[in-house]
């Protein structure tokens, strides 16, 4: 009797979520009535997923190539799941900063851990041979990447450090964005003249950029942190977590890169040309670069010392403690 009344109650609620939708209940019942079982397979569209592989060459590790390159772009998708949520959040509560912070903070955790498939899972020789395959596509050109940053922090903390500090907040988006750091990492420094990889990469998404820079004008995630109350400001975790953040999305994952990018673009004092034409060995360095989300979260020696300490102990560990 207790199960009929509990369906009796559940079939209102339905009927009452449905009424305004031009159909009656009975219509969405023979619907679930004719609809298929949902299998595993179907719900996450394996059969697609596993599709999406498509080397260029006979290499048997581009395949390796290739799915590492998909997975990271999938914990990016996660990253900036976990950004919007934060950017739309209007209640300023802050177990729920926090809490998104941990989620994006463990994304990375798991990035910058598994890299070491990219570092030593494949053969140098082949690498070298089908990288040859892939021009002018480069991991240059990953558009979430810059979407993480974008919805992370104020186009001026993204402009080239070289020239940061003659932009602010009072520059336009298109002023700011024109100066952003990468552009420069696909730029050739004796002519000036961007490289194609660059060329097809602002064609692409410039328009979406700007359009997401705008969107989160004044409201990314440091505009957030900065406009709460003190007392919340100063929570620990919260601060915490977004230390952690800018270690990770600016230190620790551009220095994995770097570890591969010796490892396969380096042969004694020779430098190989990444397959973009992207100058990697002055693009990569979180030390060169100085990209910092929120930097009122960090000393003037740590900001200072930006990334410099990482880089002397994996590339010179004899000169650190």
């Amino acid at each position: 009797m207790k199960n009929k009344e509990q369906i009796a109650a559940q079939i209102e609620k339905l009927a009452e979520k449905y009424k305004d939708s031009g159909q009656d209940l009975s219509s969405y019942l023979d619907g679930l009535l004719y609809q298929r079982y949902l299998t595993y397979w179907d719900y996450i569209h394996l059969d697609t997923l596993l599709s999406l592989q498509v080397p260029r060459t006979y290499f048997p590790d581009e395949e390796i190539f290739i799915m590492y390159h998909q997975i990271t772009e999938l914990y990016f998708k996660l990253i900036i799941h976990e950004e919007k949520q934060i950017v739309d959040d209007q209640s300023q509560e802050v177990n729920l900063f926090v809490e998104k912070l941990n989620r994006i903070n463990n994304y990375y955790k798991a990035l910058i851990s598994s890299f070491s498939i990219m570092i030593t899972g494949m053969e140098r020789e082949q690498f070298m041979r089908y990288r040859m395959a892939l021009l002018p596509s480069s991991g240059f050109q990953s558009a979430q990447y810059r979407m993480i940053e974008i919805y992370a922090t104020p186009l001026e903390n993204l402009v080239h450090e070289s020239d940061r500090a003659d932009y602010s907040a009072e520059n336009s988006i298109e002023e700011l964005y024109e100066n952003i750091y990468w552009k420069k990492g696909a730029t050739d420094v004796n002519t000036g003249e961007k490289t194609l990889t660059l060329k097809q990469f602002e064609y692409r998404y410039t328009p979406r950029f700007i359009r997401i820079a705008r969107e989160v004008e004044g409201s990314t995630i440091y505009h957030k942190y900065l406009k709460m109350p003190e007392k919340s400001r100063n929570t620990k975790a919260l601060k915490d977590a977004l230390r952690k953040m800018d270690l990770n999305a600016n230190v620790n994952w551009p220095l994995m890169h770097m570890g591969s990018a010796y490892r396969y673009l380096s042969k004694g004092d020779k430098t190989i040309e990444a397959t973009g034409g992207t100058n990697w060995k002055e693009y990569l360095p979180p030390s060169f670069q100085k990209v910092v989300f929120f930097p009122k979260l960090h000393t003037e020696k740590e900001l200072e010392n930006w990334g410099k300490q990482w880089v002397d102990h994996l590339f010179n560990p004899e000169r650190t403690t």
